[in-house]
């Protein structure tokens, strides 16, 4: 509209010098016609010449001034105003295709355990012909595979290379083709940020790395060196991009760290590294989860350390930290709206587990997350869920009073006070 309006000011300035024009046509004439009928006085005439020529060439001049020097200079203002405009209009134009892509946005499921080992009392059970519904219940299956993204810690490597570590009281590995158990449980991204990944040294980290990478199977906390140990996950899932992160805070010897050089894991001791690593991530995906391994084993309420770690996750980008190690269950709190799942204990690991959870997590349009707890326990290496009724209202019962400042309803729900 504004580029229109100043297109009419052009045309009102060019029919002025149209109008001086023809005066200027009309003295001529005039002069002339004077001039052939002998009416005119000499200095009348020089007057009246001097008069037109100066009209004449006034008229020129401003002609010339207005197409050298007007005319860009409206055109610009012209093109400016419109390039404004323009901008206001992408500007209304954004935020109604950012409403209209949060709303369709869609909701994003993820599942999370804790401690996976294929140890000696599963893979018995698995090889005993019921496969994998002899060591996992058909309902957690079920979740685990249909969620968009299913994590759990990987508390051993696969190979059958390496030595194994001297005066570790435990040591775990498996053989590479039991990988595909993995697979059928529908697990898309591992931890391998703990402190039995390199139990056999780094031949059988790099073997891990290899294996994962066959069996379509991303991890995070472990690498060829500190780069990529240090390097998160993302995917796009319901129109959104989704970073997954790994580190420890539990390893037996300092050897153990990944180096500019040589391989080994992601440590957070001293949570440098890893609160520069969560605000990069955080400049590129829109929701991060931290896995890390901490805690004191058997201790179902978090050390101190583990909270203020936790909050500082969180203040440098994260928007759910998921631990482990314990090998049980620690509770949940809420940091600026951000929950923190302390540890979720073991979760295929032995002949028997007392309680764990398979935590289901609903990522809504808002980018915000809804947590839901679904009670487990293992008898005879066989994990299955705790079905509704007294028990499962124990363990909610249980489940808040480790936690703080939470609430479960009777379906598993974590309600905030």
């Amino acid at each position: 509209m504004k580029k229109k309006h100043l297109y009419r000011l052009l045309l009102f300035d060019l029919i002025a010098l149209a109008v001086i024009f023809v005066a200027v046509v009309w003295i001529r004439l005039d002069v002339s016609f004077q001039i052939q009928n002998g009416k005119t006085e000499e200095i009348d005439l020089v007057f009246t010449q001097t008069l037109s020529q100066k009209i004449e060439i006034l008229s020129r001049e401003s002609l010339s001034s207005l197409v050298k020097e007007s005319l860009p200079l409206l055109l610009a203002q012209a093109n400016e105003s419109e390039e404004n405009d323009s901008t206001e209009a992408n500007k209304s134009t954004q935020e109604v295709e950012s409403d209209e892509n949060n709303d369709s946005f869609d909701e994003i499921h993820m599942t999370f355990t804790g401690d996976v080992l294929f140890s000696a009392s599963p893979l018995n059970k698995y090889d005993s012909g019921g496969g994998i519904t002899s060591i996992l219940s058909e309902d957690l299956l079920q979740k685990m595979k249909e969620a968009d993204v299913t994590m759990v810690n990987l508390e051993f490597p696969f190979s059958n290379r390496g030595t194994q570590m001297k005066d570790k009281q435990y040591t775990f590995r498996a053989d590479p083709a039991r990988c595909s158990i993995l697979n059928e449980m529908g697990v898309d991204v591992v931890s391998l940020a703990n402190n039995h990944t390199l139990d056999f040294g780094t031949d059988a980290l790099l073997d891990t790395l290899t294996t994962l990478e066959e069996y379509k199977i991303e991890s995070v906390g472990a690498g060829q060196d500190l780069e990529e140990a240090k390097q998160p996950v993302s995917m796009e899932v319901g129109g959104r991009k989704l970073a997954f992160l790994g580190a420890s805070r539990v390893i037996p010897v300092t050897e153990w760290n990944a180096t500019a050089y040589g391989p080994g894991l992601f440590t957070t001791y001293d949570p440098t590294l890893l609160l520069e690593e969560i605000k990069a991530t955080k400049e590129n995906n829109d929701f991060v989860v931290v896995y890390v391994h901490w805690g004191i084993e058997k201790n179902d309420k978090p050390e101190e350390y583990q909270r203020t770690m936790a909050q500082q996750y969180i203040d440098a980008g994260a928007d759910l930290v998921i631990g482990s190690h314990p090998h049980v269950l620690q509770g949940i709190e809420y940091y600026k709206g951000k929950p923190i799942v302390y540890s979720l204990g073991n979760y295929v690991f032995g002949h028997t587990i007392n309680q764990t959870v398979l935590l289901e997590v609903t990522i809504n349009k808002e980018n915000t997350c809804n947590l839901r707890v679904i009670p487990c326990e293992a008898q005879d290496a066989y994990t299955h869920s705790i079905q509704a009724g007294e028990k499962s209202k124990q363990f909610y019962q249980y489940y808040e009073d480790i936690s703080f400042g939470i609430k479960v309803d009777e379906s598993g729900n974590i309600i905030r006070n």
